[in-house]
């Protein structure tokens, strides 16, 4: 449902607050200001299947863009702030998008994609006033309220309600960047469910359990490093906040270590709801805390798409047995945008309507998925498969440890080795001492070979906004 349902309702009904700052936009200002944005796309062309960029830190705005995009038909391409002017110009292009908005706050960002993007038709700026850009404000003040016919139907409901247990009583911390996939989406379900936002500006350990009680947050999302994060906070400060009012605290992007999951478990109770997903939309599993507890580490079973693993030739593996994780269809459930390439090396060789997001795991002889790690992050030392995520769950809560990434490096007699990058700990000292005694506790954990023979100690990971580890980025800087 769009948030015109609730404006009828109650107008002053909050449909999303900033945390920190107080700041709320009602449903009946969020009905108006999107259908208003809606009218303004229409105006300069854009119809069903178009595209809006939108560059911008977490903020309300973003929320009045996206149901101005899905009330329109369009698609919204929700770009990285942190990107370079040269990559995000690169994605509004590639999308094909025709309006771009921006934040005032991305203003040299914003500035350098003017000449960077010619094909954009309309850019607005909110927040502030950025050469080349219309005033957001005054553009839609300008245009008419009423609602585009024909809009089209809201798949958001039925996700929100059916996979994470949303209702109009939801109170829905987010503290994850908008411009991901997730925590958009799930804003919007919220939404269209008649539920409030709780949007941080980043995230923040200590900050989030103040904006759990400040706001009787019911439910909330978070990646496995945030959970990390909070669990490293002092007892005192842990202890410091209320977080009775969480009833659910869903979490994915990343495989979450067991011993994290079982202490956060401790600490909240059995309201962990895990999920397995990707922005392709082509197979989804869930797992609540009370049977994860019965089999540790799983991500569940299924609840749309049928879950295959298979060799590398195609063959299906039985239970038990490690490949590549893929989901089958009906048929094919989406292909990447200018990629056929990348599109055909996500299909199944003999079954293109089983499609895969590069992840490698095995199924138990209840369909229960366990995931081991990413296809492309797989150690081969020695003939033998080494799973990095392994590793580095073993290391997660290690007192020394930070922060911490495996990665294979190149080894003349193994082919790789496994070297793990660790960012140590307040108090820690970085050296030989602590290197050595990393590996001893990880080969008292894990069987020897999955040990790093090499730790180097860093000042910093790098890490989305979103604490998504970016190996990719990790591997260049060693090579350099």
């Amino acid at each position: 449902m769009y948030p015109g349902t609730y404006a009828a309702e109650a107008p002053d009904r909050i449909a999303a607050v900033m945390a920190g700052t107080g700041e709320t936009i009602s449903y009946g200002d969020l009905e108006r200001r999107s259908a208003q944005l809606a009218h303004v796309l229409h105006e300069v062309g854009l119809r069903p299947g178009d595209v809006v960029a939108l560059l911008t830190e977490n903020s309300l705005r973003a929320l009045e863009v996206f149901w101005a995009a899905l009330r329109s038909g369009l698609y919204i391409t929700a770009v990285n702030y942190r990107l370079k002017p040269d990559e995000a110009a690169y994605i509004v292009s590639d999308s094909g998008a025709a309006a771009l908005i921006v934040s005032a706050e991305q203003a040299g960002t914003a500035t350098a994609l003017t000449d960077l993007t010619p094909a954009v038709k309309l850019r607005l700026a909110f927040g502030g006033v950025i050469p080349g850009y219309d005033s957001y404000e005054e553009t839609i003040a300008a245009a008419p309220d009423t609602p585009l016919a024909d809009a089209p139907g809201d798949a958001l409901t039925e996700l929100g309600r059916l996979a994470f247990g949303f209702s109009r009583d939801t109170i829905y911390l987010s503290p994850g960047p908008i411009y991901h996939a997730a925590p958009l989406r799930c804003c919007g379900a919220v939404q269209a469910l008649g539920g409030t936002v709780v949007m941080m500006k980043r995230f923040d350990a200590e900050q989030s359990l103040r904006a759990i009680q400040d706001h009787r947050a019911t439910h909330a999302q978070f990646v496995p490093t945030m959970f990390v994060r909070m669990l490293q906070l002092p007892a005192e400060a842990r202890d410091r906040y209320d977080t009775d009012s969480l009833r659910v605290a869903i979490h994915a992007a990343a495989p979450c270590p067991v011993e994290v999951k079982q202490k956060m478990i401790e600490w909240w109770g059995p309201i962990l709801l895990e999920y397995y997903a990707g922005t392709e939309g082509n197979g989804m599993t869930v797992i609540d805390s009370a049977t994860w507890l019965t089999r540790p580490g799983t991500v569940g079973r299924a609840i749309f798409g049928t879950v295959r693993i298979c060799a590398e030739d195609g063959t299906e593996l039985p239970a038990g047995q490690t490949g590549g994780v893929y989901f089958e269809r009906d048929e094919v459930p989406f292909t990447y945008h200018n990629d056929p390439a990348k599109t055909r090396a996500s299909q199944h060789p003999d079954h293109p309507a089983w499609t895969t997001l590069g992840d490698v795991g095995y199924l138990d002889e209840d369909a229960f998925l366990f995931l081991t790690d990413r296809k492309a992050f797989t150690i081969i030392s020695g003939g033998v498969n080494i799973y990095p995520q392994e590793t580095e769950n073993v290391l997660a809560l290690h007192p020394a440890v930070y922060d911490v990434a495996v990665i294979g490096v190149p080894d003349p007699e193994m082919g790789e080795s496994v070297a793990a990058f660790v960012q140590p700990a307040a108090g820690a000292v970085p050296g030989p001492e602590l290197e050595q005694e990393i590996i001893a506790f990880v080969k008292s954990k894990i069987a020897g070979f999955k040990a790093p023979r090499t730790v180097r100690f860093v000042d910093e990971l790098p890490r989305s906004e979103a604490g998504k580890l970016m190996k990719s980025e990790l591997k260049a800087r060693y090579a350099r």
